[in-house]
């Protein structure tokens, strides 16, 4: 007696967020590929904008529909719950600002102005001067789309295989775009370097955790992995060693201690928009993919991942936390105030509960928008070399340009959790959370944490605002932004300032969307 295989299906509906940023990407190498250099700025720019609001409409319509099929779809390799439409839905919001700051173009130091609607022959004087100008190539706009896509899948992975896949759609096209800096070419190309190295080592350790799933249940479906354990509670030797691989390859990815080595490099040495782009949408889509991990898979090896979370979570707030306070480059005290950060967000994981998953999707929103807020401020203040990221040549910025700098402290009150911020309702839902459920040590180390980095937030305001420029220094001017990145900076202090004072619209709107489908 044959047994038929059922024939492959294609939800095209439910993937349609995927589908259009899969597509503009796909569009985007034609662009590339077709047209003349001089029309493909604007083309990929308004590709890749367009594409994106399209792709958070579609989130948008398929949230809304009551009468829509959420559920398992493409033979159960992807789940379309509330969490996947919220973490894409996140993801998305975060990637239009980001993709306007990769479309910014100004005068570079040497005063050569870059004109995308010039061609510039290879070899030539005007591509030399381009080069010069600093300016980052168009071929970004379809690895950020490329990008974005492999973080839609990410979250909303079924089984580990799919995940495997999306980790690595996302992750390939971020080495490269790391090592694109024009101006200090060598740390960019190091950062990148560094990133494709230690990120694939960590891809090896999540493959290598599959496969000893896989071994152990015999599928690697999220929910036969999970039936699998609560089905022989006693031999789950492989399944806990198999857990800790694929552990490693997300913690790595979300940067936490003692995975974190490459972030402080990275997000120096990349262009300030590609480590705006990073810190804000990778960690949202990792974060998701770490929840569907251990709320779906593994929930029934709590008592084996738990503690070893706990020491994880502990060990980031405070290594970030004290590490930021010595940094005198501000992208770098950034890259360990977003190791701090990654250890708050842990803590939701952590508590495994749908008020911590709500918390943990409220906070991941919260901080990617005042992230990108702060990197994209960061890419203004300049001076004759280029971006200024030591931290004491900030002062007097107050004096110079009081708007930025006051949005700047904006964002640094936001990341401090100071109240009437988003910062401070993501960090109070946080640590509720931890509270409610028994792990009152991890919220108590959490304001610790939180405290110590106040000081190098309240800091740099200080320098900014009452401190006098180094006399010897060359001037630090504030470069003119177009209206991309005005748009950009605009959209994170509003969006902080209104989920500080009116957060419970959303809030609820996480609630309702915290709880993982099976």
């Amino acid at each position: 007696m044959s047994s038929t295989i059922p024939a492959p299906t294609f939800e095209y509906a439910q993937l349609s967020p995927m589908l259009i940023v899969f597509g503009v990407a796909i569009l985007g190498v034609l662009v590339e590929t077709f047209l003349p250099r001089g029309s493909r700025y604007v083309s990929q720019v308004v590709l890749g904008l367009s594409g994106l609001v399209a792709a958070f409409v579609a989130v948008v319509v398929l949230a809304g529909q009551s009468d829509s099929p959420h559920g398992a779809v493409v033979m159960g390799s992807v789940m379309v719950d509330g969490p996947t439409l919220f973490l894409q839905g996140t993801i998305l919001v975060l990637s239009i600002p980001a993709v306007m700051l990769m479309a910014e173009r100004r005068v570079d130091p040497g005063g050569v102005a870059f004109t995308p609607q010039a061609s510039a022959i290879p070899g030539s004087v005007a591509e030399l001067e381009a080069t010069k100008a600093g300016m980052v190539t168009t071929e970004v706009f379809p690895l950020a789309m490329f990008a974005i896509g492999g973080m839609l899948l990410f979250p909303s992975s079924n089984d580990l295989l799919t995940m495997f896949v999306a980790l690595e759609v996302l992750s390939l096209p971020l080495y490269v775009l790391c090592g694109l800096a024009r101006h200090r070419r060598l740390l960019s190309q190091e950062a990148a370097l560094k990133y494709f190295l230690l990120g694939a080592f960590s891809s090896a350790f999540f493959l290598f955790g599959v496969a000893l799933l896989y071994g152990y249940a015999g599928t690697v479906e999220l929910a036969g992995i999970a039936n699998a354990i609560a089905t022989h509670p006693d031999d789950r030797g492989l399944a806990v060693i198999g857990a800790g691989m694929l552990s490693i390859g997300l913690l790595f990815k979300v940067g936490a201690v003692p995975f974190h080595s490459w972030i402080p490099d990275v997000y120096q040495g990349a262009p300030t928009a590609i480590t705006a782009f990073m810190a804000a949408a990778t960690k949202v889509a990792a974060f998701g993919a770490l929840l569907r991990v251990f709320t779906v898979g593994l929930p029934g090896l709590q008592t084996d991942w738990r503690p070893l979370l706990w020491a994880i979570a502990i060990l980031t707030m405070l290594v970030g936390a004290l590490t930021a306070v010595t940094q005198t480059d501000i992208k770098r005290m950034l890259a360990y105030s977003s190791i701090a950060h990654v250890g708050f967000i842990l803590i939701g994981v952590i508590v495994a509960t749908p008020t911590g998953s709500s918390a943990t999707l409220f906070y991941l929103l919260t901080y990617g928008l005042s992230t990108i807020g702060t990197f994209a401020i960061v890419t203004l203040v300049r001076d004759p070399t280029g971006e200024v990221t030591e931290i004491t040549r900030w002062a007097g910025l107050g004096k110079r340009s009081p708007l930025l700098a006051t949005t700047f402290a904006l964002f640094l009150l936001a990341l401090a959790g100071i109240p009437l911020t988003s910062g401070f309702i993501g960090k109070f839902a946080i640590f509720l959370a931890a509270i409610q459920t028994g792990a009152t040590p991890l919220a108590l180390v959490g304001i610790l944490s939180s405290a110590i980095a106040a000081y190098i937030y309240i800091r740099i305001i200080m320098i900014m605002f009452f401190a006098d420029p180094p006399p010897t220094a060359p001037e630090v001017t504030i470069a003119p932004s177009s209206a991309l990145t005005t748009a950009a900076i605009t959209f994170g202090a509003i969006t902080t300032v209104v989920l500080g004072i009116i957060p419970q619209p959303v809030l609820n709107l996480t609630t309702e969307a915290a709880t993982f489908l099976r």
